[in-house]
């Protein structure tokens, strides 16, 4: 009993239940790259899955290499068919076990740290106190509110040229405060 495979010989020659290296070595060298795409289009290009299965397969083809057809087209199609069935009792396990759902309790939520965020509100708000209220007008109805410069102008009863020349040279007041109090 021996076959021919893609250049590599499969040697029947062993002792039942004995298994040589190279019979598992070939097997992987000659089938992975062909069961691995197969196996990716049967999970949906799950990449993690298509490892288990690849891996399931061939310690599956392992455990029953005594009684395995050498002959390299009917190993293609048996392990092609075992990892199609792997495959299926995946996607029935998925489809039998209920789904993931998040947690409404907030008693059981992780709270996110928000000391970056407040930090960097304070910062700001500490630099926007030594803007001149028209500046800081003009950003409260921009930037904090979320008025178009057109809504500000006519909220702040100015013309919209006057909001974007005032908003220009708040923002670069801001940036240069805004260093200065990063470099104390």
């Amino acid at each position: 009993m021996e076959a021919v495979g893609r250049g590599c010989r499969f040697d029947g020659g062993h002792r039942p239940g004995e298994v040589p290296d190279e019979f598992i070595s070939v097997l992987y060298k000659d089938f992975r790259d062909t069961l691995f795409g197969q196996v990716m289009y049967l999970t949906g290009h799950d990449q993690q899955w298509t490892e288990d299965v690849v891996q399931e397969t061939l310690i599956r083809a392992w455990q029953h290499s005594d009684t395995l057809n050498r002959e390299p087209g009917m190993l293609r199609g048996w392990l092609l068919t075992v990892a199609k069935r792997i495959v299926i009792d995946g996607w029935r396990n998925r489809r039998a076990r209920p789904q993931e759902v998040e947690l409404d309790s907030s008693e059981n939520a992780e709270i996110a740290d928000r000391t970056e965020q407040s930090l960097s509100a304070l910062v700001i708000s500490e630099a926007l106190r030594y803007l001149d209220s028209k500046y800081q007008a003009v950003i409260y109805e921009t930037y904090l509110t979320g008025h178009t410069v057109r809504e500000a102008a006519v909220i702040l009863g100015i013309p919209e040229g006057t909001v974007k020349s005032r908003l220009y040279a708040a923002m670069k007041t801001l940036r240069r405060s805004l260093g200065e109090l990063g470099s104390r």
